[in-house]
């Protein structure tokens, strides 16, 4: 199965279109930056291709790069799911230190929206999928 992550890009005019990136599985990191700062680019230009917007299977928006805390993504059919990352911001946490005592740090946090077609994925895998993604975000040493 292809994995094909589209991509919020934010137009001059103030409009949204969704780029995808075809194969992102089999991209190296750098690979990827180059493909997202090439889409980026021609999506500002209005230079896409119709084959740049097709065969998205789930989009991922950054709607923290508007200064946003949260959003509710809508997908786009016939997607699955579709993640917003909020902004970061340092914010008081509760964490339990070295010596097993809660103490009050600043952390920084943000908040992530999914929302996903029912129709193919059921609510408790859609939990579990953000869950496993926290993980990863806090603790990358783990991938």
């Amino acid at each position: 199965a292809q994995i094909n992550i589209g991509m919020a890009v934010a137009l001059p005019n103030g409009n949204l279109i969704v780029p995808v990136i075809h194969e992102v599985d089999k991209m190296t990191l750098a690979e990827l930056t180059q493909k997202v700062n090439d889409l980026s680019a021609r999506a500002r230009a209005n230079k896409l291709k119709p084959a740049d917007l097709e065969g998205g299977t789930f989009t991922i928006s950054n709607i923290g790069g508007f200064g946003n805390l949260m959003g509710t993504p809508i997908i786009v059919q016939p997607q699955v799911g579709i993640l917003a990352f909020g902004v970061i911001e340092k914010k008081p946490a509760v964490i339990t230190n070295d010596q097993g005592e809660d103490v009050i740090a600043i952390r920084q946090k943000m908040f992530i929206s999914h929302s996903y077609d029912h129709r193919v994925v059921d609510g408790a895998v859609g939990a579990a999928f953000l869950a496993d993604l926290r993980t990863c975000l806090e603790n990358p040493a783990t991938l």
